[in-house]
């Protein structure tokens, strides 16, 4: 019986060792050498080195001067990572039905003379709740607003947002996006 029983041991310790940890070493050391940035989170630094966000995690922006992303569905407080989730609530849910409508009250609020559609991506929050991006649409949805807010024309700033607009990956794969940090940051580095 503990002939049987050693082998099956060796073995298993060989996998854990093998798939346990030295795969993920040896992967974890091919990512810092070809993709050191992504492997350390797309950290966005400021000139001084300091990080200030990541490229793959939203933050909330709500004054009047910056764009807004989308809504976050996290737990405790908005685009915390450790709590990722949608709020899986149904079309018909009242719940959703107040987030979306206190949403829309804000964006008119912050800009009434806005008579544009909003786009859905900014009333509605995103599967992961933790989404950088928003649509083209509801980046120029806001120039009005973040223009008259920062005393520039809202040519200037389209221009911005265009700047800003990463295209689908190999012109196929998803849609256009703007990464609502960046647009921020380029906004900030205007004035």
């Amino acid at each position: 019986m503990v002939r049987m029983i050693k082998p099956v041991l060796v073995i298993f310790a060989f996998f854990v060792l093998l798939t346990g940890l030295l795969y993920p070493l040896l992967m974890t050391g091919v990512a810092q050498v070809i993709f050191p940035a992504q492997a350390n989170g797309s950290l966005v630094t400021t000139s001084s080195g300091e990080p200030i966000g990541s490229m793959l995690i939203g933050q909330s922006f709500s004054a009047p001067e910056y764009f807004w992303g989308r809504l976050s569905a996290t737990a405790e407080e908005p685009y915390n990572a450790s709590a990722s989730g949608g709020s899986n609530y149904s079309v018909l849910n009242p719940a959703l039905q107040e987030q979306v409508q206190a949403r829309m009250d804000a964006l008119q609020a912050a800009d009434p003379e806005n008579t544009a559609p909003v786009p859905v991506d900014l009333v509605t929050a995103s599967a992961s709740g933790l989404d950088p991006h928003i649509s083209p649409a509801a980046a120029y949805y806001q120039v009005p607003r973040v223009a008259q807010a920062r005393g520039l024309s809202e040519e200037q700033v389209r221009a911005l947002v265009l700047e800003h607009i990463e295209k689908p990956l190999l012109g196929i794969f998803g849609e256009p996006k703007v990464n609502v940090l960046l647009l921020n940051l380029a906004l900030d580095s205007v004035q």
